[in-house]
């Protein structure tokens, strides 16, 4: 008997499961949220309030939350897939009716302790729901035109719903995310040729509709547009976000002016610095090498997601887990563009790292449902 058998076997039964749980990854997690936690220290000027606190305690609730849904058999979770969709779009519903208003939209729940955002919710419960639709979908029929009418239909609800809020980033995450289960299912490469030009028709349409009685887009959101493709047209007014965002991350170099030197976000030129520009902080005070050792640490959490599918021989787990890498990896690829001003500022934060309640935790639990997948798999 080997020395792993034995210590399996002499582990009382209820303790047993924490021993095949993917500690790397919960290694990988903790470190990219101790680069939040030094960050958000760094920008409230070296301490711990308002920031690095609140964060701090919501990445405790958030690890328990996750060892709690590791422990929770993967079939469970497979069951209670349509349920979460459900009450993921009931959320989103009743936000447009008792959501609270912030910085012009009405994306959250005051539930008194917090406030809870649905659509955080609605990224991970799409991608269950999907999995759990695929998982009973026979593989012959996953490219039948009539069994890919009802994902399309998962997808698109929620995004409108999103759409109104109005959340313009949290929308493409969904639709992307959306596109990518259905490609990792086996979904014929045509559908996403023909959607592609669907999407590119679709972004004519929008810059058709500006200044009409039927404008698709909120002014504010056609201004971060013309600031991304030029924010030298307004540096002062809607280009101020990018081109400060521009200077922090170039002026840090190589090696960065060091922790709490940036004088971008000492001296609050750089807006939002705590949430979405949080990269920007990094870049200014670690400079590229600490930019870039962020962005490994991104990478090797995927590298375990996609490894742990792999062996995976259950379906359903499989897509789940692929499904949350691909949402994470959203996540902080979209994040990551927009703020070096390769792609529209939308206002995706950055996982792990930008300040947020409902983000952490519901991506706490994702991992949890991707440790419950990997624990119970078939060894």
């Amino acid at each position: 008997m080997s020395y792993l058998e034995y210590t399996v076997k002499t582990v009382p039964a209820g303790w047993r499961k924490m021993l095949f749980i993917n500690w790397p990854l919960v290694v990988l997690l903790t470190a990219l949220a101790g680069v939040g936690f030094l960050m958000l220290y760094s920008v409230a000027g070296g301490s711990m309030a308002p920031w690095a606190e609140p964060q701090l305690k919501r990445y405790a609730l958030g690890l328990a939350l996750m060892f709690v849904v590791a422990m929770v058999p993967i079939w469970f979770w497979r069951n209670m897939s349509v349920m979460a969709y459900l009450i993921a779009l009931a959320l989103l519903v009743a936000v447009e009716f008792f959501g609270t208003v912030g910085m012009g939209a009405q994306r959250w729940i005051d539930l008194g302790f917090m406030r809870l955002q649905p659509s955080e919710l609605m990224k991970i419960a799409m991608v269950m729901m999907l999995a759990a639709y695929y998982d009973w979908l026979p593989m012959r029929k996953t490219s039948h035109p009539f069994w890919v009418i009802l994902p399309v239909f998962i997808i698109l609800l929620p995004t409108g719903l999103v759409l109104t809020q109005p959340d313009l980033g949290t929308a493409i995450l969904l639709v992307a995310g959306g596109g990518l289960m259905m490609f990792l299912a086996g979904v014929h490469w045509a559908y996403f040729v023909t959607l592609i030009a669907g999407g590119v028709a679709g972004i004519y349409t929008v810059f058709l509709s500006r200044g009409t009685d039927w404008q698709l887009l909120k002014d504010y959101q056609f201004r971060r547009i013309d600031t991304f493709l030029d924010p030298s047209t307004d540096p002062l007014g809607a280009g101020y976000h990018i081109t400060q965002a521009k200077i922090a991350m170039g002026s840090g170099g190589w090696t960065g002016r060091g922790f709490m030197q940036g004088t971008q976000s000492r001296l609050n030129f750089l807006p939002e610095k705590h949430t979405d520009f949080i990269f920007n902080t990094l870049a200014e005070e670690f400079g590229f090498i600490g930019g870039f050792s962020l962005l490994a640490l991104y990478v090797l959490v995927l590298v375990f997601c996609i490894t742990s599918a792999l062996q995976n021989r259950d379906r359903y787990s499989a897509l789940l887990i692929l499904g949350i890498g691909a949402t994470f990896f959203l996540f902080f690829a979209v994040n990551m563009s927009m703020v070096m001003g390769l792609a529209p500022v939308v206002g995706v934060p950055l996982p792990l790292v930008s300040y947020g309640g409902s983000a952490m935790l519901v991506l706490m639990i994702a991992f949890g449902l991707v440790q419950s997948a990997h624990i119970h798999r078939a060894r």
